[in-house]
Order: structure tokens, then C-alpha cells, then sequence
């Protein structure tokens, strides 16, 4: 179990603001070495589902206005999506799709999405949500993982999923570009409501699975991360009304894109969607004409729209929340966006999707930037040395973190979940920072070499058995070269077999033609190299081979 705090703890406040929109308590127990934010305040009841929760919420607020599409021109009521959930729910139950099952999602922010996802929370079934990027085999893997009865994606990658799931009897829905032999989404809204439609009542309560998302695994292989209906999911250090107009691009195979979806249903909101590739003009445009408050996005998002003249010409006044997160953030960009909206609007969140749960969001940029501020409500957090040695104020160490819920892991694989979550349920995040003299977290580095472009997740070692495959090549060594905008942009150093002629063009080309995702290939180039640089031992050294590439290159990566 959690230590709980003693007489010793230590609570530390902000300076005085009366300009602060949010203040968070910092409760340090010196002697356990344990940071903890304020205790939980439960906003709904305790003992419904999410499920249940954003129907009640519905019924409540139904002339309300759900969301508005960008791209497509829809507008829907509450009542309105709630319904259109209602049938997708009823479809499931007429299939025989219940809470012990699962339905596959692979789409972007189109119309009916919601739909699908709310009609999935109200019938108890487990959604497992892949991103549209995904190549085949991984796809392929995740859903032979899970084997999903019914998969909705977008007719766009229809062709995909329907190879990956050859072998399944899966029934594919499309949500939009219908193909033939998919089920067009339209199709299962025509599907009557059941008599006296109530949502699922759960056998393991919030305990049971809400969704599947996924995560890096150790050979390169995404995990499937099961999140709870726990309602820590959904944000309450935030106070947002039901006028809000909030928008994020982050789809629900990523957590922000869940917790958005859900703060929508539960908080009664009304969510802009669009099914558009990200494009900082669009989004600046998107907050001016909606008059968009709470926005988010993930940090290489943030840094494109930073960096664009439509941010600057924009009409940015509606922002009140500008919340951001998922990666390393430049200052530079940064303090750009900070001088652009003002005060007490920018804020740098942090969040594992194993915790199903944010860790920290900065309230007070300017007093702590480039923080991910303290932590939330319900949240512990320590620090480990290398040796397992708690660590103290400013000391850096692995960010363990608690917030008490359960988690089952990672489906179908309780072995890379043991090693995530020890037995007193702390979950390690392989992410080095510290807590300062205030209790504001910082994140310096991640411990292992898993690499970050734009929100996805890969591994070097994924980019080196493409590179190994070419004849003349000896040896690989991949590693990502941070920007701004992208975050980690592969480079790699190559060895040659003696007399071989192939260029760094060549390596890069042969990446491109072998892997389909644009994440995993070498997009901040290669080097041709006598030898890569090693470690007394004989070992590659990946940090000093990436050192003598950018000296070698006269690159320099972002602050």
C-alpha cells in the first residue's frame, strides 16, 4: 500500500496571484520523500460507469450544442449524439457484442465518431483504438491481439484493416470514403433504439475496461495499454462550464484525445471536430471563427502552430486553456506562444497512459516554465535513484507515480506489466526528472532510447534491422535528432562493408521504400561513417555516435 502522509508533511503554496486561474497545494512529506497533490474530489457519483455517467449527463443537457464539424458541416445536439450512441449501443447488443467483447476504432474526428465511442461507454464493450498510421503488421498484431468483433475506421485505410484482419470474421464499418464491402456508418444509425435503452451496469464495476490504447513495448511492437472506467481520467482541477468550446486533433487512440472526449460528455462542452490533416493555418482559424476556449495539443502541434504567421494574425482572444503535452516542448517556442495569449493560459501537462490519468499540469508558467507543474488531485508522486534510493527536492531519479485506481496492464501481456507497475502499484515511467524546492515537476530524459516524432512512439532498433537489410551495410546506429515541430527526427551513422559505393541517399531511400510509416523513417538523414563510436566494451555508444554525427553534419538541434 501507499505510505500516507504524516505531522512531517510539508504544504507549499504559490506566491501570491490574484491573476492565477488554478492553484495547486504541494504536499511534500520530507521523511517518506513522497510528493502528493490535494485529494480527490469525486464530482459524479462514485459508483457509475463512464458510460453511465456521460448518459445521465445528456438527459441533463440536451438542447445543448455536442459538436460542430469543421470539415463536414455538422451540427449536433446532445440529444441529438446521445441518441446516435443509443443506436450504435443497440446495433452492438443486437450482434451479441457485450461488455466481455471488443470493437476496434481506427478513425479520425468525423461526424459520427463520437457516436461510436459514447455507444461503445453506454454498452459496457471495450473500444481499442489504433491510430490511422499504423502499418499493416502492426495493425495486423494488436487486432490478432484483441480480435475485436466489429472494427469502425474510415474508408480510407479500409483496404488495411481488412487485410490485417484477414484471419478474424470481422465486420468492418466505415465512417467516411464508404468502400465496397464495408458497412457504411449510416447503416448502423438506422438501427432501432431498444425499449426503455439504459446503459450497461458493469460486473467489475470501474474497475472494468473503458478502452485499449497503446504504448511502446521493448521490441519496437506497440502495447495494448487498458484504461479504466476510473473517473480519475477525467480532469477536476479544472473548473469548465458547459459554454466551453474546446477542440483538440488528437484522436482516441492517443489519451489526450480520450480525456478530451470524455471531458466533452461528462462536463457537457461542445467539441470542434475535423477530419483534416493538423495545419497550424486551419486550427488558427478553427479557434477565431469558433471562438475555441480550451484547446489542445501535443507538443510538435504546438511548436507548428507557434511557429506559423496565422497564429500571429489570429484572433485569439477565446483561449483560455492552452494545454500541451506528450513530448519535449522547445522554451523558445514556448515562451512564443506564451507572449501570444497571454497570461495564465499556457499549460504544459504531463501524463502516462498506464496511469489512465494526467500527472501534472503547470497553472503558473511564469513563475516555473518549461515545468509540468505539481501534482494533480489524487496523484503521488517520488523520485528513484539508480539504486532504488528515494530521492529529495531537486535531485533528478525515475518518476514513479500513484493515484490508487486499478489498472489490468497490458492486454495479454502480464510480464511487460509487472515490470511497469510494482507490487506496491507505483508505476515507473522510465522518465527522469525531479521536483523542485516547490513540488513543480520537471522532466529532463527518458531512461530508455525510445524515440518520440509527432506523438508516436518507435524504437531506433525498429529503423536499424531496415538499415541492416542492405547488402553493403555492416552496422547501424539509429537516433533521433529533436525538432521542434516533430520532436525525434531519426538520423542514422552507417558502417560499410569495405569498397561499397552506396550513398546516405541511398540508406535514407531504401528506409522510405521498407517502412510505410513516415514516423519511423530517417527523417533527419544519414551518415556514412568509418566506424560508429564505442564504449570500452566494444559496444555501440548511441549518444556519442548521434555527437559525432551532428559535428560531422554540422547539425544543431533545437533547444
Amino acid at each position: 500500500m501507499v505510505q500516507q502522509l504524516t505531522s512531517k508533511t510539508q504544504a507549499v503554496q504559490d506566491p501570491a496571484s490574484p491573476q492565477k486561474s488554478v492553484t495547486l497545494k504541494s504536499n511534500y512529506n520530507a521523511e517518506l520523500k513522497i510528493w502528493s497533490g490535494a485529494p480527490m474530489q469525486h464530482r459524479f457519483g462514485k459508483d457509475l460507469s463512464i458510460g453511465e455517467l456521460i448518459f445521465k449527463e445528456m438527459e441533463r443537457n440536451p438542447d445543448l450544442i455536442a459538436q460542430i464539424s469543421a470539415t463536414e458541416g455538422t451540427v449536433l445536439t446532445r440529444r441529438e449524439l446521445q441518441l446516435n450512441a443509443m443506436r450504435v449501443a443497440s446495433y452492438l447488443r443486437s450482434e451479441n457484442i457485450g461488455q466481455h467483447d471488443i470493437v476496434g476504432l481506427m478513425a479520425r474526428h468525423t461526424t459520427h465518431m463520437a457516436a461510436v465511442a459514447y455507444g461503445c461507454f453506454f454498452n459496457g464493450t471495450q473500444v481499442h483504438c489504433l491510430h490511422k498510421s499504423y502499418e499493416l503488421v502492426t495493425i495486423e498484431k494488436l487486432y490478432g491481439l484483441t480480435r475485436p468483433k466489429i472494427v469502425f475506421c474510415d474508408g480510407d485505410e479500409y483496404e488495411k484493416v481488412k487485410k490485417a484482419t484477414v484471419g478474424l470474421d470481422v465486420k468492418i464499418v466505415t465512417l467516411r470514403n464508404h468502400q465496397p464491402g464495408s458497412i457504411p456508418i449510416q447503416t448502423i444509425l438506422e438501427t432501432p433504439i431498444e425499449n426503455n435503452f439504459q446503459p450497461t451496469r458493469l460486473e467489475q464495476g470501474n474497475d472494468q475496461t473503458l478502452a485499449i490504447l497503446c504504448s511502446s513495448g521493448t521490441t519496437g511492437t506497440p502495447k495494448a495499454v487498458t484504461i479504466s472506467n476510473s473517473h480519475l481520467i477525467i480532469p477536476t482541477d479544472v473548473k469548465i462550464a458547459s459554454s466551453t468550446v474546446q477542440y483538440t486533433y488528437s484522436t482516441l487512440d492517443w489519451i489526450s484525445g480520450l480525456i478530451m472526449i470524455l471531458m466533452a460528455g461528462a462536463f457537457s462542452t461542445t467539441s470542434i471536430v475535423a477530419d483534416n490533416e493538423f495545419d497550424p493555418g486551419f486550427v488558427s482559424h478553427l479557434i477565431e471563427k469558433y471562438k475555441v476556449a480550451l484547446f489542445f495539443a501535443s507538443s510538435p502541434h504546438a511548436a507548428k502552430l507557434g511557429n506559423s504567421k496565422e497564429f500571429e494574425s489570429a484572433d485569439l482572444s477565446s483561449l483560455k486553456y492552452f494545454f500541451y503535452g506528450g513530448a519535449n516542448c522547445s522554451l523558445d517556442v514556448q515562451q512564443r506562444i506564451r507572449q501570444r495569449i497571454g497570461k495564465n493560459i499556457l499549460h504544459f501537462g504531463y501524463g502516462i497512459t498506464e496511469l489512465n490519468a494526467s500527472i501534472g499540469i503547470n497553472f503558473n508558467y511564469d513563475w516555473k516554465p518549461n515545468s509540468v507543474g505539481r501534482p494533480l488531485s489524487g496523484v503521488q508522486v517520488k523520485v528513484l535513484g539508480k539504486d532504488g534510493s528515494l530521492r529529495g527536492p531537486n535531485e533528478v531519479g525515475e518518476l514513479c507515480v500513484y493515484n490508487g485506481q486499478h489498472w489490468s496492464g497490458y492486454y495479454g501481456n502480464p510480464e511487460e506489466s509487472a515490470t511497469v507497475r510494482d507490487a506496491e502499484q507505483w508505476l515507473h515511467t522510465g522518465d527522469l526528472g525531479y521536483l523542485d524546492q516547490d513540488g513543480y515537476i520537471f522532466i529532463v530524459d527518458r531512461i530508455k532510447d525510445m524515440l518520440k516524432y509527432q506523438n508516436h512512439m518507435y524504437y531506433p532498433s525498429d529503423i536499424e534491422k531496415v538499415i541492416a537489410e542492405i547488402p553493403d551495410v555492416v552496422e547501424a546506429c539509429v537516433f533521433g535528432i529533436f525538432r521542434a515541430e516533430n520532436g525525434d527526427e531519426a538520423a542514422a551513422s552507417v558502417l560499410l562493408k569495405e569498397g561499397s559505393s552506396l550513398t546516405a541517399q541511398d540508406v535514407v531511400d531504401f528506409v522510405e521504400r521498407r517502412i510505410e510509416a513516415k514516423y519511423k523513417q530517417l527523417n533527419g538523414g544519414a551518415l556514412i561513417v568509418e566506424d560508429l563510436m564505442r564504449s570500452a566494451n566494444g559496444k555501440t555508444n548511441r549518444r556519442a555516435t548521434k555527437a559525432h554525427f551532428l559535428k560531422a553534419t554540422n547539425t544543431m538541434e533545437d533547444k
